[in-house]
């Protein structure tokens, strides 16, 4: 790892899923786990600590065996009220981890190079803070993000209403690393019921 100090992962699953019909989009079943089951699977071995950032009752992840961590900003703020949750998270419980690695619930095609990719981005390149692309696209829910950086970002979201993350990045030296979409892309995101029986044919096509 070039970066000093853990890294805390952040599972991301604090959105509506109004596109998948409501409810929790990460417990959709792919194949034999759930969606979230695969990106915990992704997520572990990369990471120091891993927590959930999920609203609502906790106990419905309870088999998960993570912390819950609920919004710390109301009304569904976004990725960013999210990655501020994790920020604030790790800040007061995890002293060692200086960093924040995010990873959306619904890709369950993550890649298991995540951390040490992005680490690497912004060793090389000098930046800030770092996120993934991919087909020329960037992905900025799969993220690096300084525990130092959670001050700002609170000021950002409750005193300025920055909801975009990319208003709020252009502020700092974002770098990227890019991952290929060949055979599949590995951010592929599960947002609509066809999106899922993507996912099924993929699966079935790679296993």
């Amino acid at each position: 790892m070039s970066i000093e100090g853990d890294v805390c992962g952040l599972l991301l699953a604090g959105g509506q899923s109004r596109r998948m019909g409501g409810g929790d989009k990460c417990l959709q079943m792919l194949g034999d786990k759930t969606l979230l089951a695969r990106v915990i699977d992704c997520a572990r071995p990369q990471v120091d600590e891993l927590v959930l950032n999920a609203n609502g009752d906790p106990a419905r992840f309870s088999i998960y065996g993570l912390p819950v961590i609920g919004d710390v900003v109301d009304g569904f703020a976004g990725p960013l009220a999210g990655i501020l949750t994790g920020l604030e998270w790790a800040r007061d419980n995890r002293p060692a981890c200086n960093w924040v690695a995010s990873f959306a619930c619904d890709a369950p095609f993550a890649p298991n190079d995540l951390i040490s990719r992005l680490s690497d981005a912004i060793e090389d390149q000098k930046g800030d803070l770092a996120c993934a692309s991919s087909n020329d696209r960037d992905q900025p829910v799969f993220g690096l993000w300084p525990v130092a950086l959670a001050g700002d970002l609170r000021a950002a979201l409750v005193d300025e209403d920055v909801r975009k993350v990319d208003v709020w990045t252009a502020r700092y030296r974002l770098v990227r690393a890019s991952w290929a979409v060949d055979p599949i892309d590995p951010f592929l995101n599960v947002n609509r019921p066809e999106d899922l029986a993507r996912a099924e044919a993929i699966l079935s096509s790679t296993s």
